[in-house]
């Protein structure tokens, strides 16, 4: 008998407890800054446009847009939980960030880690330059 898995709902309202996105963080290694849950609530405070994705009452993805609202988005920290990876729901969350760029005509660009291009490709992005950063302490 087949199993069937909870549906996946998708919202911009911020969450109540920033603690799972911060054990979601720290479930896929990316809290190398170690980011606090007021840190991480400030930084989806401060963004355009955020995306939430849940399994039933289970936090499970994120995305967000750092913009001006007028020319372009940097859609960031795109992330979904490990053990629910392959489903689509990272999708799901890029299709929504793109969607709300594009009803005010912001121009969506993201940078990626190398080995993820064609992930992003498949969802209509392309190549048009080279990021660069500058590590800084904290």
């Amino acid at each position: 008998m087949r199993q069937v898995e909870p549906a996946i709902t998708y919202t911009s309202e911020l969450p109540e407890d920033f603690t799972e996105l911060f054990e979601l963080y720290n479930a896929l290694g990316w809290n190398s800054l170690n980011l606090n849950v007021r840190e991480l609530q400030a930084m989806c405070e401060g963004s355009w446009y955020s995306v939430y994705a849940y399994e039933g009452n289970r936090f499970v993805g994120m995305g967000r847009v750092i913009s001006d609202g007028v020319l372009t988005g940097l859609l960031c920290g795109v992330c979904v939980h490990p053990d629910v990876q392959a489903r689509g729901i990272g999708t799901g969350i890029v299709q929504r960030l793109v969607m709300h760029c594009e009803k005010f005509g912001v121009i969506p660009q993201l940078l990626c880690e190398q080995g993820l291009e064609a992930y992003y490709e498949r969802l209509g992005f392309t190549t048009f330059t080279i990021g660069m950063k500058k590590n800084i302490k904290r």
